[in-house]
């Protein structure tokens, strides 16, 4: 038998079940189910176990406008928001909706049926259940692989390789001479995190990133939760660090060279006098690729206090006892964590087809930064890369609901945005120049210059639109057929 549910939400992790939310509070009555592949939710927040694993973006935007977080750190360890993202699937019997071990690899859209038929593996057996819409869930980056750079002389190294995506307790770093290439948010979360243990420390960069500072905690929010009901307090906290961190964006991109003198000044301010400064000094401007957040000034008091080094240079090849660079010199190690990226994918790497015809995501335009020209009832979640990934993907979810909601007010069987897509200049989806991005420009939807084609990077102005949009603008509708009746 095939099962079928009106909405197929595919990842059970911080989007999934915030999807769930929306449908059961906007679209009573509909059937959903949640496939994912992994034994447990969470997403991202189950899948990583390194040391020190926390949140990028502060909490009270990450987290649910309808949950507030209430926990005392703003910038919160996984487990805190993998407890998180299990209380909210529970309280609102969220869990009892999710198949767990389920991979999709296949999705085919029948206009004359007005279905997606969805195909799984659960323990390798087939699954085979039909929707009316499918909604992805599942982030852009591939969890059964990280990336890392084909290194000369790997093979030859007598110590420990892990990659942070796949970290296990097992992996051994007391009293070692522990190496972490890169200089993004896993590299800088390890050091601070895994230092006290080491031998020594270094941080292997090719290039800086910029770096900025937080508070721990919010005190702000802490004031405003012992003198406001919790929703209320939660809302204008939200708002408040919403309005912070896109003003600095919008600061960032309007004057990008006064942007990086404070940046870096106020990273310099922390850190040994003595430091070479190209070792804070991005050959970018900030937010041309993601602004790293440190909570307290962990990573810098670290290298303060001489526990951690910084190197900055290129990899020549590795040896048995470690790794020697391109300026000659040599970096001993007993352990090398590649802290150095994640693998993109598009569409959770399913394989799609419309009416027989398989669908390339590169030739699909992004419409409202969900859908995608000529797919239809189909929707993407993406969050914010400037941002809290929550913020867009809240969005996102309550469009999906209301647009789920018109078709049934209107008699749509089914609906796309118009296939042609965007006219004019094209753009990549992801507006970062990070290593991880560059990567996959060529297989990723592509946006175009004109709304509703683009993806803008603004939280509040996307609120705005979001309440006001026009469920009609560029779409093409299929009204649903009438029902044949006997006699």
């Amino acid at each position: 038998m095939t099962d079928h549910v009106d909405v197929l939400i595919v990842g059970a992790g911080l989007s999934g079940i915030g999807a769930a939310y929306r449908l059961q509070t906007m679209c009573k009555g509909k059937t959903y189910t949640i496939l994912e592949s992994r034994s447990a939710s969470g997403g991202t927040w189950d899948l990583f176990r390194y040391p020190g694993i926390r949140s990028d973006s502060d909490m009270y935007t990450l987290s649910y406008p309808f949950k507030p977080w209430t926990h005392g750190n703003a910038i919160a360890d996984g487990e805190d928001i993998r407890r998180y993202i299990h209380e909210t699937a529970h309280e609102n019997k969220i869990d009892q909706h999710i198949r767990f071990g389920h991979r999709v690899t296949r999705a085919s859209w029948s206009s004359e049926e007005a279905l997606w038929t969805i195909e799984a593996t659960n323990d390798e057996r087939p699954v085979v259940i039909t929707a009316s819409f499918l909604f992805l869930c599942s982030g852009y980056y591939n969890y059964d692989a990280g990336f890392t750079p084909e290194f000369p002389g790997l093979e030859d190294f007598q110590g420990e390789v892990v990659h942070p995506q796949f970290w296990t307790d097992d992996v051994d770093y007391d009293d070692k001479e522990v190496v972490v290439i890169g200089s993004g948010a896993t590299a800088i979360t390890l050091i601070p995190s895994m230092a006290d243990r080491t031998k020594h420390l270094t941080m292997l960069q090719r290039s800086p990133s910029y770096i900025i500072s937080l508070p721990q905690d919010d005190p702000i929010a802490s004031f405003l939760r012992k003198v406001l009901p919790l929703g209320l307090a939660h809302r204008l906290t939200r708002r408040k660090n919403a309005a912070l961190a896109i003003g600095f964006y919008v600061f960032a991109q309007r004057f990008p060279r006064l942007a990086s003198r404070l940046l870096i000044g106020a990273a310099r301010k922390r850190l040994p006098d003595d430091l070479d400064p190209r070792h804070l000094t991005p050959d970018y401007n900030p937010w041309d690729q993601r602004l790293c957040i440190v909570p307290n000034s962990d990573l810098f008091r670290t290298i303060r206090h001489g526990k951690a080094s910084i190197v900055t240079d290129h990899v020549a090849q590795f040896t048995k006892t470690g790794i020697d660079l391109e300026s000659g010199d040599h970096l001993p190690a007993d352990l090398v964590i590649t802290a150095t990226g994640l693998q993109v994918v598009a569409f959770g790497q399913i394989e799609m087809d419309v009416d027989g015809e398989k669908v390339d995501p590169h030739e699909k335009y992004v419409y409202k930064g969900m859908m995608f020209s000529g797919l239809p009832n189909f929707a993407w979640c993406v969050g914010y890369t400037n941002a809290s990934w929550t913020l867009r993907a809240d969005l996102t979810m309550q469009y999906v609901c209301r647009l789920i909601n018109h078709m049934d007010a209107n008699g749509y069987a089914f609906g796309m945005p118009d296939p042609t897509g965007a006219e004019g200049e094209s753009a990549p989806l992801l507006n970062l120049q990070s290593g991880y991005i560059k990567r996959v420009a060529g297989m990723l939807p592509q946006q175009g210059s004109n709304s509703p084609w683009t993806i803008r990077q603004n939280w509040f102005l996307d609120s705005r639109d979001s309440r006001r949009a026009d469920l009609d603008e560029a779409m093409v509708w299929t009204v649903r057929k009438p029902v044949a009746v006997a006699g």
